[in-house]
């Protein structure tokens, strides 16, 4: 990216944007701008190719038909993949979280190919759904707060060697695997269960990106007045006694 722009592609929002995932591209957006970015937003639907100059892509939930599509137009398409291989910085969400790992059971009950961008495989799980609110321990080595959000999906993603846990559990069941792990990531491609959307929740996972690429340590300050206290009204609510 140039010193002073940012270049933001939402990938197949007519496919995945499950629970209003597509604030995760507002949230995004609007701290980039706030930072004096200049921001090129680019809303990619499945039926366009990925372009592979991105900055940051994000990736959304959707049901199990429209994942498998997304999977396969993704597979076919490759520029998610040459942009990651560029550098590009990944953030997905729940289905597009599947995606990017080794393989998920689809819709019909097959094992579906991935992207293999994360070292995750998507099994379905045989109990009740993961649903619910969810507090997690983001690992320390992102310098990230506690991380807020609810759940909804039956798939239990298992970690391969080289994938670190993006969050561990204090409540919810993340992964689905029983060991308390949420979510996954490498140097640049992250995946987590978490909706609400989650950097509405979560803002410091948006600047998280935002250094990422940008190759900075810090950013300037900003108002998130309003970000915590939708935070701490979202804890307060899934800490309270049933």
């Amino acid at each position: 990216m140039s010193d002073n722009s940012l270049r933001l592609v939402w990938v197949y929002p007519d496919l995945l944007s499950t629970y209003g995932d597509q604030g995760n591209a507002l949230v995004v957006e609007r701290r980039a701008r706030q930072r004096g970015l200049d921001v090129h937003r680019v809303d990619v639907r499945s039926d366009q190719p990925i372009p592979t100059s991105g900055d940051i892509y994000l990736i959304g939930g959707g049901e199990d038909r429209p994942q498998r599509l997304a999977a396969e137009r993704l597979l076919r398409d490759g520029g998610l993949e040459r942009a990651v291989s560029n550098g590009a910085i990944v953030f997905s969400v729940c289905a597009g979280y599947q995606i990017l790992g080794k393989a998920f059971v689809n819709d019909v009950g097959q094992r579906q190919e991935g992207l293999g961008l994360l070292d995750v495989e998507t099994v379905r799980g045989e109990g009740d759904r993961c649903v619910g609110d969810v507090l997690a321990d983001i690992d320390p080595r992102l310098g990230l707060p506690q991380l807020t959000g609810f759940e909804n999906h039956q798939g239990i993603t298992h970690l391969g060697p080289t994938a670190r846990p993006f969050a561990r559990t204090v409540m919810g069941r993340g992964n689905g695997t029983g060991d308390g792990t949420e979510g996954a990531y490498n140097d640049t491609v992250f995946g987590t269960y978490m909706h609400g959307p989650v950097m509405a929740r979560n803002p410091l996972i948006a600047d998280l990106l935002l250094k990422l690429a940008l190759d900075v340590n810090a950013l300037p300050p900003v108002d998130d007045r309003w970000y915590e206290a939708l935070r701490a009204e979202r804890i307060a609510t899934a800490t309270q006694p049933a």
